[in-house]
Formats: C-alpha cells, sequence, structure tokens
C-alpha cells in the first residue's frame, strides 16, 4: 500500500465527504519530522510542502486532497504556509 496518496477533488466530491466540515490546521514555513500512528486525510486550502520519505519525496500544493497512511514516517518541509482540512482515523 502506498503510504502517501495525491488526488484532485471537485466541488462536489469535497461537499459529499463533508470535508469543509472537518478542522482546520495551519502551519508557518518550518521543517519538522513526523510520524502518522493512525491515517489522516486532509485537502490542502493553501500552501506548498514536500513531504520527504525514506523511498521518494511528494510535492503536496494548494486544491491536492492527500491520504498519509498509518505507519508513514517523514519529514515536513513546508515552503510556503499551509492551511488544511484534516481529519484522523
Amino acid at each position: 500500500m502506498k503510504k502517501v496518496i495525491i488526488e484532485k477533488y471537485n466541488e462536489f466530491e469535497i461537499s459529499k465527504r463533508g470535508i469543509t466540515s472537518w478542522p482546520i490546521w495551519e502551519k508557518e514555513v518550518s521543517e519538522f519530522d513526523w510520524y502518522y500512528d493512525t491515517q489522516e486525510q486532509c485537502l490542502f486550502l493553501e500552501g506548498e510542502v514536500v513531504i520527504k520519505t525514506k523511498d521518494e519525496d511528494f510535492k503536496i500544493k494548494k486544491g491536492d486532497f492527500v491520504i498519509f497512511n498509518k505507519g508513514l514516517r517523514c519529514t515536513w518541509n513546508v515552503i510556503k504556509p499551509v492551511k488544511k482540512h484534516y481529519k484522523f482515523g
């Protein structure tokens, strides 16, 4: 199973999934290590990030819907300040 999945959702799909009712997380330009002990789904409203894993890097930007699967170890490199809706589990 891929550890990071990046998709594009249209407004209908975003509405159908109730994504706009999820909490919002914001982060300034920074770099930090992270471990996912549960799955996270999120929709990036603003910003740009490079997620570095031992196998590959993923560039994420505004409009991307991302699934970070349980067990992922990575480094977040926040290039432009991030604002995203998120849901764990």
